[in-house]
This record gives structure tokens, sequence and C-alpha cells, in this order.
């Protein structure tokens, strides 16, 4: 990738709460914050922050399925919604499954390196708490191949990583796997903890890894990973300005309290086609290359990480797939506690998918949000340290069953 022609940053990230069982205001039986309220909050939550909808010059909307969620398409005609100052601007709304809110990202980084704007205002959300799970299982199927639905699971992406797990576990061993996997919701939950818009904030459990460890039962979900192995059905919405130069000093903004966006890879795999090896997040891994690649570094240079664990088994295959551990290691890595908050890369600091939240459409933004606050010293409770020689920090954002990729790496602004 050629050097970008322009510096490019993000600031003023704002996240809702992630909303779904779990939080203490969730009663399924009461009336809850519609689509449109959490695109307002998000949006009016960042605008506040950039000097108002004045300074914007476009807007992206990130949503997956909010028409089958909410019977709702057009996203973009609610940026008029939230703030009369919207009316008239560029937006669009983009898709791509899980990975939808990192391209609503890419598409913003986009407009500002094409020199047609300065400012741009980035929203990804998702209210999936519509319909029953089982329901809310065949809508997400749509991340997928949607022709092997009636071949694949009642709860389709639940099997599909069962799948990989199973596949890992006769591979590399089952034991020490499903430690690791125990491990990985705790350290989810423990970050969640520090988080108040988490929606695992509340949770007060006191053996988490003992949770974790509980026996899958296919018979009642499916047969290598258990409910506490998986994200949840989540609403909420995360929010974030993409500017140039000019639209930090549009928008009054010290240099500090932004990050700079250093290099991406964003990619495509065949959705048609199965894993080549159900072991290996092949596509995540390529993306990560090309976007250490293209900002010029090496992952022993990343501080801090925000990867897609939508199920925890994705999890470690991303630590193999970025490089921190070696193929059939990411066990290893996880239980010597290197992803841990005080680990030599604290990985997901507000809980990831499995802890704060997976409000599809949004997670990249929120992905984002959360690597600004730590590198800008923001992160409240959920701060951890940045050491001086890995000041960089990478998120990952895969859609479907590792087919849909954007990896972006930043940097604090100086």
């Amino acid at each position: 990738m050629k050097k970008l022609r322009r510096k490019v940053y993000m600031v003023a990230g704002y996240n809702t709460l992630s909303m779904g069982t779990g939080r203490k205001e969730f009663n399924p039986k009461k009336e809850r914050p519609g689509l449109e309220d959490y695109i307002k909050e998000a949006g009016q939550g960042t605008l506040k922050l950039i000097g108002g909808a004045a300074h914007v010059d476009e807007c992206v909307i990130g949503n997956f399925m909010a028409s089958r969620f909410n019977r709702q398409a057009n996203l973009a005609a609610f940026f008029p919604y939230v703030d009369e100052g919207l009316r008239y601007k560029p937006a669009i709304r983009v898709e791509g499954a899980c990975a939808t809110g990192g391209l609503a990202l890419m598409s913003g980084i986009k407009s500002v390196l094409a020199e047609t704007a300065d400012v741009v205002l980035v929203i990804g959300v998702e209210v999936q708490n519509t319909v029953k799970a089982i329901y809310c299982a065949d809508f997400l199927a749509g991340a997928g191949w949607f022709k092997n639905r009636k071949a694949g699971h009642a709860y389709f992406f639940p099997g599909q990583f069962s799948d990989r797990a199973g596949a890992y576990f006769e591979k590399y061993g089952r034991d020490k796997t499903r430690q690791a996997l125990a491990r990985w919701f705790r350290n989810a939950i423990e970050n969640a903890r520090l988080c108040p818009t988490a929606q695992e904030y509340h949770n007060t459990a006191k053996d988490l890894e003992a949770l974790g460890m509980m026996e899958p039962n296919g018979k009642s979900f499916v047969d290598h990973l258990n409910v506490f192995d998986c994200s949840k059905v989540s609403d909420g919405a995360s929010a974030i300005a993409i500017v140039s130069e000019e639209g930090l000093k549009r928008c009054g903004i010290p240099l500090s309290d932004a990050i700079e966006v250093m290099g991406w890879g964003q990619i495509e795999e065949d959705i048609t086609k199965p894993p080549v090896d159900l072991t290996e997040l092949s596509t995540t891994k390529q993306a990560i290359k090309e976007a250490l690649a293209s900002a010029g570094i090496t992952r022993d240079q990343i501080g801090t990480a925000e990867i897609h664990d939508c199920f925890t088994i994705a999890g470690l295959m991303c630590m193999e797939a970025i490089g921190f551990a070696a193929q059939g290691k990411g066990a290893d890595f996880i239980l010597e506690g290197h992803t841990a908050r005080t680990g030599r890369v604290p990985i997901n600091t507000t809980g990831g998918l499995v802890g704060w939240g997976h409000p599809t459409g949004g997670t990249g933004v929120h992905q984002a949000v959360t690597i600004l606050e730590q590198l800008t010293g923001k992160a409240g409770d959920a701060q951890v340290e940045i050491p001086a020689d890995r000041p960089y920090g990478l998120t990952v954002n895969m859609g479907g069953d590792d087919k849909s990729l954007v990896s972006i790496v930043f940097k604090k602004g100086h």
C-alpha cells in the first residue's frame, strides 16, 4: 500500500449502553429504546464533542440487519433526525455482517483521503432484542451462505464456531484449550466490570472460570461450546468522527486527543465456500498481515488490541492469526496471562464482544472508540498501560465465518 496521501485521525468516540440480558435495565417485558433512539444518542454524543453538526461534511451509518430486526431500511436518512444541522449532507449506509462497523470506518477513512470530506460522522448500530433467540439466529445466519441454513445447526453461527472448536480440540488437544476458553471468558467479564456501558458490567458471578468450564451439551445447544463461550444478543450504538488535520482544527480538538490511522487491511473471502482449515482464521490472518505491513510495524509493537471474539474460540484463533502465538499454541498464550489487562498485550480491555456486547453493526466502531480511549489515556477504570516501545493499537473486525475482514492500526496523535 502506498503511503497515505494525507493524515487521517479519529476523535470524539461515544458509546451507548450495550443493552441486553445481563444489564439491570433490561426487561424483555418492558418497552425499550428503539433503533432511532440509539442512533440519536450516539450521534449527538459525538457531535457534542466536535462542536456540532455544522462541522460535519459527510455521514456514514453501519448496520447489518435492521430491515429484519426492526423492519427499517434507509438508515442514512436518520442523520437529519440526529441533528437538523445534518440535513442535505451526503450520507450512506454500509453493511458487511459483523464487520459492518469496520467497513463504516473504512468508508469514512476513504472520504477523508479522497478529500471529499474533512470531518465524517460515523455511527454503527444494531437493535437485536426484538425477536426470540432462535429467530435471531435465523436472521444472523444471513452473515453466512444462507443456502447452507437448513443443513446447519438451529443456532447457526454457534454451530459454525462449535465445529471450529471441535476441529481445534481434535488437532491440538481439548483439555488445555477448554481451560483457555474459560480464561478468555473470565478476562472478558472482569474487563467488562470496569466499563459502565458494557453489557456484563453488572455481572457479579464469583468463579468465572468455573462457569466457563461448564460442559457443552449438544442436546440443548451445540456440541463443543457452552453459552458462556458466546457473545450475547445486544442492542447499542457507537459513534466516532474521522477527520483530517484541517478537520481537527475545525473541531478545535488537540492532537493529543486524537488517534492517527496508520494502516489497514480490508479484504473479502468467498462466502459460498467452507473454510479450508477449520482450525485457522486464514482471512483474518491475511487482513492483519496487510494492516501491519501498510502501517510499517510488526506485531511486537502493538500495545493493545480489540479483536472479534464473537466466540471464545474465535478469540483464541485470532491470537494465532496475529502471530502472538504459533498455530496450536493459542491456549498457552492465554493461560500464561499474556492477554489479560496486566499481560503483555491487553486484549479487549472493556470486555470485547463476550463482555461489552455485540450489537452487530456497531462492534467495529466500538473497537475504535476503545482504542481511542486507551491510547489517549481516557479509558477510566478500564485504562491499561501502553508501553512507550509498543505505542500502537490494533482492531480486528470479522464478518461472517472469517469472510469479511477489517483490521486497522492506530497510534496516538502527536
